[in-house]
């Protein structure tokens, strides 16, 4: 067992006229992804020769985006939260839709809220649709990779229990109770494990197949290697990561949300597997221009 280091989720306070201001690493997260991956669009626009042709997009297109992102994901994210993952406690309770700041926020449902901008923006700006989300999916791996370390530090959405020697003693009670375990619960880490994975492992393919393969030539491929690799990862990460409370039940220890036999799937899957059937398709139909 690895006990949890001290770490504060907080990376300082101000108290100012009787009101704490706050930044969360959580926050700065979110601050730092966005900010490396509109360096990653313009840092790839300004290379000619990845290009067949001028590139899809100008700098100054991209900054006027970069507003329509951050919406699509805080908007996106929190929605996506609500509706698949918690609907039940938020329709009697709607005015929490708003309490962003106590957590909440859904990948998929991010996800969709920059997919919905992106489409709405590119069809605006008559901007190539493809070649927007082949640049969208370089950029975002590091924001995944900050993200999930983020969830890390703030000793959240931690795994299921595990014997293994790099099990993490998380802290608080929830992440104690383990059936069936007696003295201290390890788990696995799970965000680590995503981080690792969805975050420096995908983004460094990926940023080689774009800057070193030059698979910009290929609208839609990038695009496509980012949505079947973010989607296996976390289909896989799900056996070891803990569901959410509301789904876990007496007769459903696992979390699924649905079930056929002694099998089944938990939201994290079920929201993975279109994800990794439209990657697929974008690779395959990929033609170099």
């Amino acid at each position: 067992m690895i006990p949890f280091p001290d770490l504060s989720p907080t990376l300082f306070e101000l108290d100012i006229f009787g009101f704490t201001l706050a930044l969360r690493w959580y926050s700065l997260a979110y601050i730092a992804g966005i900010l490396f991956g509109w360096w990653m669009i313009l840092r790839a626009i300004r290379t000619p020769r990845l290009w067949t042709g001028d590139p899809p997009l100008t700098a100054e297109q991209v900054e006027r985006f970069l507003t329509w992102a951050v919406v699509g994901i805080i908007v996106g994210g929190r929605l996506g939260y609500v509706i698949f993952y918690d609907p039940a406690s938020y329709i009697a309770n709607p005015i929490e839709i708003l309490f962003v700041w106590e957590g909440g926020m859904s990948f998929h449902g991010g996800f969709s809220g920059v997919l919905i901008a992106g489409i709405w923006f590119c069809r605006r700006e008559r901007i190539p649709m493809l070649s927007m989300g082949d640049l969208l999916a370089v950029a975002v791996p590091m924001g995944l990779l900050l993200g999930r370390s983020a969830n890390f530090v703030n000793a959240e959405l931690w795994g299921r229990p595990t014997t293994l020697p790099w099990g993490v003693i998380f802290p608080g009670e929830a992440a104690q109770a383990c059936e069936g375990v007696v003295g201290l619960c390890a788990r696995h880490p799970s965000q680590l494990y995503q981080a690792a994975l969805e975050g420096l492992l995908l983004g460094v393919v990926l940023a080689w197949l774009a800057f070193r393969r030059e698979w910009f030539k290929r609208p839609g491929a990038l695009m496509g290697v980012f949505l079947v690799g973010y989607g296996v990862v976390r289909f896989l990460v799900e056996f070891v990561r803990q569901p959410d409370a509301q789904f876990v039940s007496a007769g459903n220890p696992i979390g699924w949300v649905i079930q056929f036999g002694q099998y089944g799937l938990t939201m994290g899957q079920t929201l993975s597997l279109p994800m990794i059937a439209a990657g697929l398709w974008f690779v395959l139909r990929a033609r170099p221009e």
